[in-house]
């Protein structure tokens, strides 16, 4: 099997779209699984389910800056 690259893109006023392989580890060390090709982690800080984005960004009115 081929190593895809990794990609990280900030989605405007949303979460990081992060594609390919990579190794996502939680803060005490402990790998967390990614079940997706394509994974969207929290930015806004307010999702349930950290590091991954819920959608609670839209509810909270998170914007990014710079556009």
């Amino acid at each position: 099997m081929t190593a895809r690259p990794a990609s990280i893109t900030p989605y405007p006023d949303g979460p990081l779209l992060v594609r390919g392989d990579i190794q996502l580890t939680a803060a005490d060390g402990e790998p967390i699984s990614l079940r997706r090709r394509t994974s969207a982690l929290c930015r806004c800080g307010l999702s349930a389910i950290k590091p991954f984005c819920d959608g609670t960004h839209k509810a909270a009115g998170f914007r990014t800056e710079g556009r």
